[in-house]
């Protein structure tokens, strides 16, 4: 029997963003993209863990308590904190947490919610 690879996402809690300036979303359309997108990860065989995180008060203690917990075979940060420059320096700082606790876990970036599954096949 294979182990399945697990997987950690890295996302805003969608009911904390502000959704003004991203046209076509909002937080119901996100949380819907987001468990069909770790649905198809259980069907493809990985163990998925979704990872919802603040805009900055708890994020990085959150993010490094399911990294104590857990290996993680590969590591997803959602568009949403990469691509909101409010939030650039929370970025840097997770990613510098996930290569310090997950060093041997690939690190990926999805494009929007509905393109996690691809992300996570480009590394494993």
């Amino acid at each position: 029997m294979t182990i399945p690879k697990r997987v950690l996402t890295i996302g805003f809690d969608p009911t904390l963003v502000d959704f003004t300036n991203i046209p076509g979303l909002d937080a119901a359309k996100v949380s819907a993209a987001i468990k069909a997108e770790m649905q198809r990860l259980i069907d493809l065989g990985y163990a998925p863990h979704a990872c919802m995180i603040d805009l900055g008060e708890t994020a990085e203690a959150v993010v490094s308590e399911q990294l104590a917990k857990t290996k993680f075979d590969c590591v997803l940060i959602g568009a949403g904190v990469r691509n909101i420059p409010a939030h650039f320096l929370l970025f840097e700082r997770l990613i510098n947490i996930v290569h310090s606790q997950a060093p041997d876990a690939k690190i990926c970036f999805n494009t929007n919610p509905g393109d996690t599954v691809e992300a996570i096949q480009r590394w494993i």
